[in-house]
C-alpha cells in the first residue's frame, strides 16, 4: 500500500503547494479504510457515492451542513470528479478528498 508521500506527490499534480502535513493527517484518517481496492477510490460516476460522500466527508468532518446546501456541496464534488477526470473513472480517496477540502475552504478541519 502506498505512504502518504506517493499521494502526496499526486495532489501535488493538482496544488502545487499541498502541505505534506494536511496530506499525512488526511491519509491517516483514512490510512484503514483505503486498504479496501474497492474503498480506495471514489466512483464519480455513481451518484449514491457522491451522496455518501458529501452526507459523511462533507458534513461530518469538513462541517459543511451549516452554511452550504446539497446542491453547493454536490457541485463541488462534481467540480472535483471534473477535475481528476484525467485519472480515469475512479479517483483514489486521498487526492479526492484533499481537493474537495480545499475548494471548500476547509483543509485546516483535516
Amino acid at each position: 500500500m502506498a505512504g502518504h508521500e506517493e499521494f502526496l506527490e499526486k495532489i501535488r499534480s493538482y496544488d502545487a503547494g499541498a502541505d505534506e502535513e494536511v496530506v499525512k493527517k488526511l491519509y491517516n484518517r483514512l490510512r484503514l479504510s483505503i486498504q479496501n481496492r474497492d474503498a480506495a477510490t471514489v466512483a464519480c460516476s455513481q451518484k449514491s457515492e457522491l451522496e455518501t460522500i458529501r452526507d459523511g466527508f462533507c458534513k461530518k468532518t469538513l462541517g459543511l451542513d451549516a452554511k452550504h446546501s446539497d446542491d453547493e456541496i454536490m457541485g463541488v464534488l462534481e467540480k472535483v470528479c471534473d477535475e481528476m477526470s484525467g485519472d480515469g473513472s475512479q479517483k483514489h480517496r486521498v487526492p479526492y478528498y484533499y481537493l474537495v477540502a480545499k475548494h471548500t475552504g476547509t483543509l485546516d478541519k483535516l
